[in-house]
């Protein structure tokens, strides 16, 4: 497969490894409740820039998928209806708190230990379990490694874009 030796070039090769896919075109939508990429690769997601929110620095498509498939009882609580509404109170809600917590402990901290919301805990990265506990297993499996291709991140200047960014159940970790 011929992509050229430019940056684009690179950025490609590295999206249809990790996704099966190029990234430059959005995924027509997140499988919420098959683990498996749409496209194949090596078990990564292909993210949508527009799926990114820059006022609290995360992929909500992801985060969202990910608290749902894993936490559902939980994700109910939370009463959030169209988490894409980004007017919706319960959804600014959620994500001020993660954002804080991710300001005051860090992401890898916040990734190990989840975090609060009220009476409700969420666990936001399940690690690898033992071969013999199937929860865990499958707790593990719906882990939502994502790779988002020109992200722009800067809330003032909107021309600002990493060329790839890596997420975690939808938080930015490179």
């Amino acid at each position: 497969m011929k992509t050229g030796t430019s940056e684009k070039g690179l950025e490609t090769l590295i999206m249809r490894h990790l996704t099966g896919v190029d990234g430059l075109s959005a995924p027509s939508s997140i499988a919420w409740h098959d683990n498996a990429p749409e496209a194949g690769g090596n078990g990564w997601f292909a993210g949508s820039p527009e799926s990114y929110d820059r006022e609290f620095a995360v992929d909500t498509d992801q985060l969202f998928a990910f608290l749902q498939v894993t936490q559902p009882e939980e994700y109910e609580k939370l009463g959030l209806g169209d988490y894409r509404d980004r007017k919706n109170i319960a959804r600014q809600k959620v994500l001020a708190r993660l954002q804080g917590e991710i300001s005051r402990r860090g992401t890898i901290d916040v990734l190990r230990h989840g975090i609060k919301h009220g009476a409700l805990g969420f666990d936001l990265f399940c690690g690898t379990p033992s071969p013999e506990n199937k929860n865990a297993v499958e707790r593990h499996a719906a882990n939502r490694f994502s790779i988002t291709r020109q992200l722009a991140y800067s809330r003032e200047e909107t021309k600002r874009a990493l060329d790839l960014c890596a997420f975690i159940n939808g938080l930015p970790v490179m």
